[in-house]
């Protein structure tokens, strides 16, 4: 066996619309990655990781390439990341699409097999997270904006892309609270009271309307879990294009254009965390 590696790159996303409440949702992806090394070994499965990544769902991801392929091999994978975990940024979802991607393209390589295609590699993905345990929906919305880049509107119940487009190339401010000083929890049913605001939130991203979407799904859902909506309404009196919650939290996503970036910066940074600045991904989900 040729010592072969693969070592791929996938973006976090951040939210718009958040899917638990209505089964339908939207992401962008943002310039914070999951690396993955993957290598091919004589036998067994070996995943580690610099950060505090769940190694059952790496192991799912390896193991459903495998079965894809029906191929005898043991398989290394290591990731490394600038993604902060458990944080409402799609952690898993970049890690689970850049190990099978990593771990199918080296495969394919090794035994000549035909690569899976772009919504193999999603599903497979997909089917890790929630056999692991870490996504509730799916998250096909965080999933695809993560492997796509850019933006995406989903049906995360049918797997189905509704939209797919670049995203506005904007700066992303990302509040990261201080966990000791934290007390919401998540709550499905509290979060689908909210289900035909969210929905109303919803039908404004696909009318193209994004950052009022993101601001209006973010403050509802700080509303049914408890966080503080003064965050974003701070962020945007400073002149933020759009903020708020992303996922189930902690994390909040700001939309902010130059001018306003310091002012915006420094009224996030007034809050126990830290800040943290990026951008917008428009090109996902690729092999380095």
């Amino acid at each position: 066996m040729v010592k072969l590696k693969k070592t791929v790159k996938s973006p976090g996303s951040a939210t718009v619309i958040n899917a638990i409440s209505t089964g339908s949702g939207s992401a962008f992806g943002i310039k914070l990655y999951v690396v993955a090394e993957v290598e091919l070994k004589p036998y067994g499965i070996e995943c580690t990781s610099q950060r505090r990544v769940n190694p059952d769902l790496m192991e799912k991801c390896v193991n459903k390439v495998l079965q894809h392929y029906r191929v005898d091999t043991g398989v290394k994978v290591y990731t490394h990341s600038t993604l902060p975990v458990a944080s409402g940024l799609s952690s898993s979802s970049a890690t689970s699409n850049a190990v099978v991607m990593g771990v199918s393209n080296l495969i394919a390589e090794e035994f000549n097999l035909k690569p899976m295609n772009d919504m193999e590699i999603i599903n497979t993905a997909i089917d890790a997270s929630l056999e692991s345990g870490v996504t509730i929906t799916g998250a096909f919305d965080d999933a695809t904006a993560s492997y796509f880049g850019g933006l995406t509107i989903t049906d995360n119940y049918q797997r189905k892309i509704i939209k797919k487009m670049e995203m506005e190339k904007q700066n992303i401010l990302i509040y990261m609270p201080d966990r000791k000083s934290l007390t919401a929890q998540s709550n499905v049913n509290r979060m689908k009271l909210l289900s035909q605001l969210v929905e109303t939130a919803f039908k404004k991203a696909v009318q193209g309307d994004i950052y009022e979407a993101l601001t209006l799904n973010g403050i509802l859902y700080c509303a049914s879990l408890g966080f503080d909506p003064n965050i974003a309404l701070d962020a945007l009196e400073a002149g933020a294009l759009a903020s708020g919650l992303s996922g189930t939290g902690p994390s909040f996503v700001t939309v902010v254009n130059d001018e306003y970036q310091d002012e915006v910066f420094d009224a996030l940074n007034t809050y126990p965390g830290r800040v943290i600045a990026t951008e917008v991904d428009n090109m996902g989900t690729r092999v380095i």
